[in-house]
């Protein structure tokens, strides 16, 4: 197992640390609820250093983005991102990632931890048009300072005006003591705030004046746990449970980063499958009875008969009830459809609801 450049003290903060994706990560610190109100309502900060960072580079580069990414990284500009994803040749999800457009002719991709090196071989498999490109992820850490407070928090670390990054833009500057580090106005959270990437021997510097700057703003560091049920009340999906090699982003409610003004990996089963229909679709449910669903969770329709699983599933911190996301028979995918859980040896009735769960 790998520790991130900040394990010592994640274990002095008496973080609760578990084995994931490769990686000794905090899941929790004071606990979940917690936690994931830290975020809703003040700041948090996340160690998600564990995360894969791949620079591809050069005149080719865009051109490898466009055959093995779903989006249109056509249209990035320096200094913007774009959610996207790698579709395979049979139809599912090689990972789901963030483009950067770092300079003219150099992208940076960010990929889950868990596919680090199946994304390597598969990008480096495509590269056909000899683009640059460079693992940087051992060299890099990754902090998310997330929740409506970050910006005022932080501005007080760097020169930039952090109020003026716009969602899903980045700028590159001065942070915390740090030249060169990457402030990007994404998270994984729906609260705002922002993701630090810098190198590992720059990181803690960076976390204790982040710390420094927010303590009068409650700031509190925040586990994997909370950044789980974050996510989820906003309907995100997560690689491994909610999409995977055998989940096409069409069924998965990701047509909206599935541009069909390029060519790219099994880009025409994928539109066949978008003018066509699928038969299946990712959805997201509130329960109607107290119960928690739980990935794998059989779905059923009224009669019992099996239409789904439940892919994600948790108790809302914020809004106190079972929520969570699964796979039905299209047939059942509409707002407002009636569906049922088996939540162990009983049978609890559920809504499809419109996502995100959680409307801030």
């Amino acid at each position: 197992m790998k520790n991130t450049a900040l394990h010592k003290i994640h274990e002095a903060l008496g973080a609760k640390i578990v084995p994931f994706a490769g990686y000794n990560m905090p899941v929790q610190y004071e606990g979940i609820n917690i936690e994931h109100e830290t975020v809703r309502n003040g700041v948090g900060v996340f160690d998600v250093s564990h995360m894969g960072e791949f620079l591809i580079e050069g005149k080719n580069a865009l051109s490898l983005i466009q055959k093995v990414t779903s989006n249109d990284a056509s249209k990035l500009e320096i200094g913007d991102a774009q959610y996207s994803c790698m579709p395979n040749d049979q139809g599912g999800i090689v990972d789901d990632l963030i483009v950067y457009r770092v300079k003219e002719q150099t992208y940076l991709l960010v990929v889950n931890a868990a596919n680090i090196e199946k994304d390597w071989n598969w990008i480096f498999s495509h590269n056909a048009v000899n683009s640059e490109m460079k693992n940087i992820s051992d060299n890099y850490s990754l902090l998310a300072i997330q929740g409506p407070k970050a910006v005022e928090a932080m501005q007080s670390l760097t020169s930039i005006d952090l109020a003026s990054i716009p969602f899903y833009k980045f700028k590159i500057g001065d942070f915390a003591g740090i030249e060169n580090v990457i402030i990007s106005a994404t998270g994984y959270t729906g609260s705002g705030g922002f993701e630090i990437y810098c190198k590992n021997n720059e990181v803690e510097q960076v976390w204790n004046k982040v710390f420094e700057a927010g303590a009068s703003y409650g700031i509190k560091p925040i586990g994997l746990a909370a950044r789980d049920t974050l996510r989820l009340e906003m309907g995100y999906c997560l690689y491994g449970n909610d999409i995977n090699d055998t989940t096409s982003p069409i069924e998965a409610g990701l047509g909206w980063i599935t541009k069909f003004s390029k060519d790219f990996t099994n880009s025409k089963a994928l539109k066949k499958q978008k003018e066509e229909g699928v038969s299946k679709k990712l959805v997201g449910f509130a329960m109607d009875d107290k119960a928690i669903p739980r990935h794998d969770y059989e779905i059923v329709d009224a009669d019992g008969n099996a239409i789904g699983v439940v892919t994600s599933g948790t108790m809302s911190p914020s809004l106190k009830k079972g929520i969570g996301m699964g796979y039905v028979k299209a047939g059942f995918s509409k707002v407002g459809s009636k569906i049922f859980i088996q939540v162990r040896n009983k049978t609890i009735p559920a809504t499809v609801v419109k996502l995100p769960f959680y409307k801030g």
